[in-house]
């Protein structure tokens, strides 16, 4: 019994990676930018609600149905460093990355599904 214990405090302990993320339509080349302080966790919310046709951003929504899963690509493009010093701020660094991706996808409008800069997800 302690060795399934001890796996799962390990797993909650665990740091979960924070950065930013896409989901890429490798039919037209829109992507949708995401940011998050779990990566893990948001990858995997975003792949089941688009499965099950419940995503909140309409037009990744529709052209999921359109051209199927296997044209969408899920990758994260960069983890936060996480740094042991003093005034460190994971969200603050978070934000930098943010900013970086977003002027080099530059995902709002005719590039992506991002209706805004607000890319962060709670």
């Amino acid at each position: 019994m302690g060795h399934k214990s001890d796996l799962k405090r390990e797993y909650k302990e665990r740091v979960k990676p924070a950065g930013v993320f896409q989901i890429k339509n490798t039919a037209n080349g829109k992507v949708l930018l995401g940011s998050t302080l779990n990566l893990e966790g948001a990858l995997n919310r975003e792949k089941f609600t688009l499965k099950m046709g419940s995503h909140k951003n309409r037009q990744l929504q529709s052209d999921w149905k359109e051209f199927g899963a296997e044209n969408f690509e899920f990758e994260v493009l960069e983890e936060v460093s996480f740094k042991q010093e003093e005034g460190f701020n994971i969200s603050d660094e978070l934000t930098l990355l943010e900013q970086i991706w977003l002027e080099e996808l530059n995902p709002i409008g005719e590039g992506g599904y991002n209706l805004s800069a607000k890319i962060r997800q709670v």
